[in-house]
């Protein structure tokens, strides 16, 4: 007990002054202790989660963007979607906070005792298509699998095609109803097609990531650029994201890896 060691002097003599009882100074003792021993177990799951930048929902500025309904977010942090296996979307502009809230999330569910891991799409698309290519797909999949919730960045920036988009969707589908995701895109989900290279592909993502689903459109500008909007006029007006069509087909299984396959 390390943190109780350091500070025995000091609650000693508390304890001699009668400051405090004898059962006050075990309590304080194991106290530090515990805090400790906290602060190492956050910091250490911080690292595994690959949160290397701690973001915080205190640290967002939610006065900047009106159209985010703060008692939302606060809903999230208390992490129920987690426990019902959901799926959060952020979807809007860049700069516009997708990343802030969806890590700040996770730093909530790590100091909730949850298992979290953190990484952009093209990271994860480049470690599955390493691991199909070495024949160990199955297993990186039961990798991403294991923690509670999953945060996937910045969908949408990179176009990834239709043979990508196929070994995503697998990992997807393995954790349908498995555990919680958080993803955050600057497309709206009816450009999906493009970004996954297939539109069956698209729509089977879709299927599985909508059937559960939160939605946080946030329709506010950049707020990096906020010093500077009279340099970048167009780019703080950002164009609305188009949500997909009620009547989008639902599949099961893996989509067809036929490219020139048709949508129905």
């Amino acid at each position: 007990m390390p943190r109780a060691l350091e500070t025995l002097d000091d609650v000693i003599q508390q304890l001699e002054r009668g400051q405090i009882s004898a059962i006050e100074a075990i309590d304080m003792l194991l106290a530090e202790e515990i805090t400790l021993r906290e602060s190492r177990r956050i910091k250490a799951a911080l690292q595994m989660a690959r949160l290397a930048t701690i973001k915080t929902l205190t640290g967002f500025d939610f006065s900047f963007q009106p159209s985010l309904d703060r008692n939302r977010i606060m809903a999230l942090a208390g992490l129920d979607f987690i426990n019902r296996h959901e799926v959060v979307h952020f979807i809007g502009q860049s700069g516009t906070g997708k990343s802030h809230l969806a890590a700040a999330l996770g730093v909530e569910a790590i100091r909730a005792g949850r298992s979290v891991y953190f990484s952009p799409l093209a990271d994860i698309i480049e470690s599955l298509t390493k691991a199909d290519r070495e024949g160990r797909l199955r297993e990186r999949i039961r990798y991403l699998c294991r923690s509670q919730l999953l945060i996937i960045d910045e969908i949408g920036y990179l176009t990834v095609g239709a043979a990508a988009g196929n070994l995503f969707f697998q990992l997807v589908n393995a954790r349908y109803e498995r555990g919680a995701m958080i993803l955050t895109s600057n497309r709206g989900f009816s450009e999906w097609a493009e970004v996954f290279g297939d539109p069956v592909v698209a729509t089977a993502l879709l299927d599985r990531l909508l059937h559960h689903a939160v939605v946080v459109h946030i329709e506010g500008a950049s707020y990096r650029l906020r010093q500077h909007a009279d340099l970048f006029p167009e780019a703080l007006h950002p164009k609305p994201n188009a949500v997909p069509a009620a009547n989008t087909p639902r599949r099961r299984g893996r989509p067809p890896k036929n490219p020139d396959a048709n949508t129905q």
